[in-house]
């Protein structure tokens, strides 16, 4: 089936194994001569499938949800939606966030009659909507709000000036007048949240339910709460954890409302946003860059500042920069008025005028600079140790590791306590009382809603010898076990980078340990330690004079490094180390950075390596007697696909894509991984299928697939001597709107890369999301201080009315309470059953490599999201800010490109580098 010009070498794939069983068509090896360029053939949309039936296997288990039921009347009337515009008097509109909200409300306080005396929920900025309509379907409405006069300081450019000082004490605040126009937009009817209780689903439920989720957040504003989408957060010291460096975790609640299969109901949830520590600004900066006063970066700190709200003399501004100057040398020009009654300009230092004219007693600031909360053109400064942060603002910047690890160990909550957060954040939040629900006659009940779960039994597992067991727990142990596919290690060496570790026993305990398990490690063919001069290097220099020291020693190149980091976890030497041993060198590391040896840890480490070099530690029992059903019969591909982005703050930094793909069949415990970068914050990958035309020296033009789909596609088809006529796509990372781009954009990639390698082949396709990102939580109804078991399956009463979906439990949860991962079935052309389906997710999640444990969402979207985050270690992003700064390497639309991916060598590419 080959064309006649196969012998051409532009663009062709990997030759066919040297047998292939009978009955077997081999994917063409060479793609088909066009004379015109690939016409994407259009295709209907797909819309995520209705639920074909339900699950019923397993025991079954009474449990709670964090779920309120929420009843709505059934003779329903409309929500009406307003537009509203806010100017000031010249006519320029209103930019300044959080002056909505008071405007509105003095207009609601004086225009009463033109109300009609109805309440109205108001988004804060250009929407507000009442039930029932106005009487007018226009309003223009003037309103006036009282200010404090202080903000008149920034006219000029100056603290303030003699002048102003004497209005100021004559008249405390100024008026300032804004123009209201409120406009009918639309008729929102409420029959929409019924209609979608019965599976009916439209754009109009959207639009009811997002007013709902309004009238909450409008609920939370009128308390003082930040608001931070459909999470609230009070002020009270409580709900505050400590992470230093100036940070606090700021402990709120979550609501919003959802539709499922018991009716409408507000799912409320724990929350945890992070807030700058509110004081003094030189506390908070000393504090944040872990420094004394006069050690301060300010290059730094005008970044970390800019934005942020301070109060000086009971007066709010918002932080716009820092004074070029210390504050002792930092002058502008201040109005006084001499004895003749006539006024004068000078110049004078904002030091100075405090200090001298307002008599501040300033000791600490003459040195610093001062904080502008002006315009560009006009600043307005004050001296740093007059200012003091306002509490509830974000902290929006990248915690540090120990950051992120504190505020997740700080902000677990046990089953028990997390439910008695929730009945306290229900009371507190009084949606009862709530007028604007009042007048829609919902209303909503204080009790958590009862739902019915299923634990799944755990399947069985094979390891060494043929041996199998029954996890307990969810969890297991390599105790007096060996691996079942263990690999031999002959060709190594260990490379320490200034680690204090007792490099002798952790080799001794490895190849100990190690034969125990079944793999036969020998002496390393070298140990290398990292010289003392070159520790104070940066890191890629470091990387590159180790691996010198490695090459001028080693005369043959190791297949393996075992590489002992000096920090933990957060070391600068891991990603420019993964970068040069997987691009360059093609040879498999394995990073640790250990605190302390010892059997548990060095069996962990070795699970990791066996699975990098080749090997297999475990297999389902079901898999290695090709027994799963619908798999085990019919040549299928896993894949797992996920997107990793930048860190906050980095608008610069690439989005990396990962899929990673089955291997091996029937066996679904190996996968090799295919990354790529795309456009930044992008989550749809766009790099699936990538078809290009190339001609080759005869003049023969061709159409050839360099997306990152068809490397996982022939890597299946010379594993398995099979080409996939199933493949099961699970999907990280998306939102119940972005469902319709995974069918339509993604699923079509994959799709027209099948095609392009036979026209005539026509695979089944399955499509699963899986969401972590959600508010769902499960308690038992008795017992409530213990999770819920491992294998926990929900698949009714708060799951969606219509849509295939089911929550699952896999793992056992040991600390804080159990987040279930949401597992959403878009497409099925395979013809999964409920039970066939939840019982391969729960399988799935217990052939992770580098764990003896279930986790909580299936092993290849785990392995996607770990090889998109250690592709992020290795790229240059410095390279990209480069090039954006020195407009090089902008393009013509102000887009900074995407810088291409370093590719992995050959030799281990097909590896799970990433395990």
């Amino acid at each position: 089936m080959a064309s006649p010009e196969g012998n051409d070498k532009l663009d062709s794939l990997p030759p066919p194994p040297p047998v292939v069983p009978p009955n077997v068509i081999p994917i063409i090896a060479e793609p088909a001569k066009v004379s015109e360029p690939l016409k994407k053939t259009s295709t209907p949309k797909r819309l995520p499938m209705a639920r074909r039936d339900y699950g019923n296997k397993g025991q079954r288990l009474s449990l709670l949800t964090n779920h309120f039921k929420v009843d709505v009347p059934k003779i329903a009337g409309c929500f009406y939606h307003y537009s509203v515009a806010l100017s000031y008097e010249d006519g320029h509109p209103v930019d300044a966030k959080g002056i909505g909200r008071k405007v509105i409300d003095k207009a609601k306080e004086v225009y009463d009659n033109e109300f009609r005396g109805k309440e109205f929920a108001y988004d804060g900025e250009n929407s507000l909507f009442t039930f029932g309509p106005l009487a007018q379907n226009k309003l223009e409405l003037l309103v006036v709000l009282d200010t404090p006069s202080s903000n008149r300081a920034s006219r000029r450019g100056s603290p303030g000036d003699d002048e102003s000082d004497r209005k100021r004490s004559r008249r405390p605040f100024q008026s300032k007048t804004y123009k209201v126009q409120i406009s009918y937009a639309a008729k929102i009817p409420m029959q929409a949240i019924l209609d979608a209780l019965h599976g009916q689903e439209s754009d109009r439920f959207q639009e009811a339910v997002r007013v709902l989720d309004i009238i909450l957040r409008q609920n939370a504003a009128k308390q003082g709460c930040l608001l931070v989408r459909q999470s609230f957060f009070h002020g009270n010291e409580r709900s505050f954890i400590n992470l230093d460096g100036g940070v606090l975790g700021c402990r709120g609640f979550h609501s919003s409302f959802r539709a499922t299969e018991g009716g409408l109901s507000l799912n409320m949830d724990v929350s945890t946003t992070m807030i700058v520590q509110p004081g003094p600004v030189m506390d908070f900066l000393t504090s944040n860059q872990k420094s004394d006063r006069d050690r301060i970066d300010w290059i730094k700190a005008k970044k970390t500042l800019k934005n942020l709200r301070i109060r000086v003399n009971n007066n709010e501004y918002k932080i716009t920069g820092l004074s070029d100057q210390i504050c002792k040398d930092q002058k502008f020009s201040l109005k006084q008025r001499k004895a003749n009654g006539e006024t004068e300009v000078v110049e004078t230092t904002v030091y100075d005028y405090f200090v001298n004219h307002k008599q501040i007693y300033l000791p600490n600031s003459a040195y610093y600079p001062c904080i502008n909360v002006g315009k560009p053109k006009q600043p307005t400064y004050f001296p740093i140790e007059l200012c003091t942060l306002v509490p509830l603002q974000r902290y929006t910047k990248a915690l540090s590791g120990q950051q992120r690890a504190s505020l997740v160990e700080k902000s677990r909550q046990k089953p028990k306590e997390r439910m008695d957060s929730l009945r306290d954040a229900f009371i507190t939040s009084r949606y009862n009382d709530d007028q604007m629900l009042h007048s829609s006659r919902i209303s909503i009940s204080s009790e958590f809603t009862q739902v019915e779960g299923r634990v799944l039994p755990a399947p069985r597992l094979t390891t060494g010898n043929g041996e199998e067991f029954l996890p307990r727990n969810g969890r297991w142990n390599f105790n007096n076990k060996k691996f079942v596919n263990p690999v031999k290690i002959e060709n190594w060496a260990v490379v320490n980078f200034s680690a204090r570790c007792d490099i002798l026993r952790l080799v001794r305990d490895l190849r100990k340990i190690g034969e125990a398990k079944g793999l036969s490690i020998s002496q390393p063919r070298g140990e290398f330690h990292e010289s003392p001069q070159d520790r104070n290097a940066s890191a890629p220099v470091r990387v590159g004079r180790m691996i010198e020291m490695i090459g001028s020693k080693l005369k043959q190149k190791p297949e393996f490094f075992l590489c002992v980091l000096p920090e933990r976890k957060n070391s600068e030497i891991y990603g420019p180390w993964k970068r040069r041993n997987l691009v360059l060198c093609g040879i498999v590391t394995q990073c640790i950075a250990p605190t302390r040896l010892n059997d548990q840890y060095i069996t962990n480490v070795l699970l990791k390596i066996n699975a990098k070099l080749g090997g297999l530690n475990s297999l389902l029992t079901i898999e290695r007697s090709n027994s799963l059903p619908l798999i085990s019969e019919i040549p299928t591909l896993i894949l797992g696909m996920d997107v990793s982005h930048g860190s906050p703050g980095r608008s610069d930094m690439p989005s990396v894509a990962a899929v990673v793909g089955s291997r091996d069949w029937p066996q679904i415990s190996r996968y090799r991984a295919s990354v790529c970068t795309q456009s930044p914050k992008v989550e749809m990958i766009d790099s699936l299928f990538k078809p290009v035309h190339k001609t080759n020296e005869n003049g023969i033009t061709r159409v050839v697939d360099e997306g990152i789909f068809r490397e996982l596609l022939m890597d299946f088809y010379e594993s398995s001597n099979r080409k996939p006529q199933q493949i099961i796509i699970f999907r990280d990372g998306v939102s119940e709107s972005q469902f319709n781009q995974v069918l339509n954009i993604e699923l079509d990639q994959i799709i027209e890369a099948c095609k392009l390698q036979e026209e005539s082949w026509h695979p089944k396709f399955t499509v699963i999301v899986a969401q972590k990102n959600h508010h769902t939580r499960f308690f038992q109804t008795r017992g409530a201080t213990e999770n819920v078991p491992p294998g926990t399956v929900i698949d009714s009463k708060v799951c969606h009315p219509r849509n295939n979906d089911f929550y699952l439990c896999a793992h056992a949860g040991m600390i804080g309470t159990s987040r279930p991962t949401h597992y959403h079935l878009l497409y099925d052309e395979i013809g999964f059953s409920a039970n066939d389906l939840q019982e391969l997710v729960h399988s799935l999640s217990y052939v992770y490599q580098r764990s003896t444990s279930a986790i909580s969402i299936v092993a290849p979207i785990m392995y996607a999201h770990l090889a998109a985050s250690q592709v992020t270690q290795f790229i240059k992003f410095d390279d990209i800010s480069d090039r954006s700064s020195s407009g090089g390497g902008v393009t013509s639309s102000g887009a900074v490109p995407v810088p291409e991916l370093p590719k992995l060598n050959d030799a281990v590419k097909s590896s799970m580098f990433f395990c």
